[in-house]
């Protein structure tokens, strides 16, 4: 039998949801890459925008530029990344309420910039949970039985992951795209790595590929 393809399992989850959400009727999926990534302390998820959220284009002030991501010829403008606590310690009601908190950031525009009004700093998390499960409540009445149905997955699956990684930080604890040299996150050397990696990826995008990782089933959807 073949593994699940858990990459594709969130990408069918994020067309239903925006189907049947109005507040997610913005969202395309077309457009929006999900992948499994590495561990960052307690998250289980992080969204990345595409795009400079004053210019909403790839090249922001100075000679910030974000690299180019394109899947089977389309841009995306949107990142998921899957962290080990979203596959290893989370209940299948957990793993859906994450992807709708993700999707929840994007502008209304769908411009592959984050919502103004909906980052962390302009609303406490104690309210943005609480619209987030009120989301989640919606969604689970009506969700079809084999999108939902994934997300109690427990054993190895299939997921997409980076081959070459796009190159790029955020200042730690927010989504804005930071020099990681400047702000001393790499060392000098490091950075001049990064920066030349970066100039290789400008130009044709970056490419993901597929691995396998573990899921630990827990809970139930109630």
């Amino acid at each position: 039998m073949p593994r699940l393809n858990v990459t594709f399992a969130v990408k069918r989850l994020v067309r239903d949801a925006a189907a049947r959400l109005p507040d997610l009727a913005h969202v395309r999926a077309s457009r929006v890459l999900v992948v499994a990534g590495e561990a960052r302390r307690a998250s289980r998820a992080t969204i990345r925008p595409a795009h400079f959220r004053e210019t909403r284009a790839r090249a922001g002030a100075g000679s910030r530029v974000k690299p180019l991501i394109r899947v089977k010829g389309r841009k995306v403008l949107y990142v998921i990344t899957l962290r080990p606590l979203w596959f290893l310690a989370s209940t299948p009601r957990e793993r859906i309420g994450t992807i709708i908190h993700e999707l929840y950031h994007a502008s209304l525009r769908f411009d592959g910039t984050l919502h103004r009004g909906r980052r962390h700093s302009r609303l406490t998390r104690t309210n943005y949970n609480r619209r987030i499960r009120t989301l989640l409540d919606r969604y689970l009445e009506v969700a079809p039985e084999e999108i939902v149905a994934p997300f109690s997955a427990d054993g190895i699956v299939r997921a997409r992951m980076w081959l070459e990684r796009p190159v790029g930080f955020f200042r730690e604890g927010t989504h804005d795209v930071c020099d990681a040299t400047a702000t001393g996150q790499l060392l000098p050397e490091t950075g001049a790595l990064v920066a030349r990696r970066r100039q290789a990826l400008l130009g044709d995008g970056a490419r993901p590929g597929r691995g396998a990782v573990r899921v630990a089933a827990r809970g139930v959807y109630g």
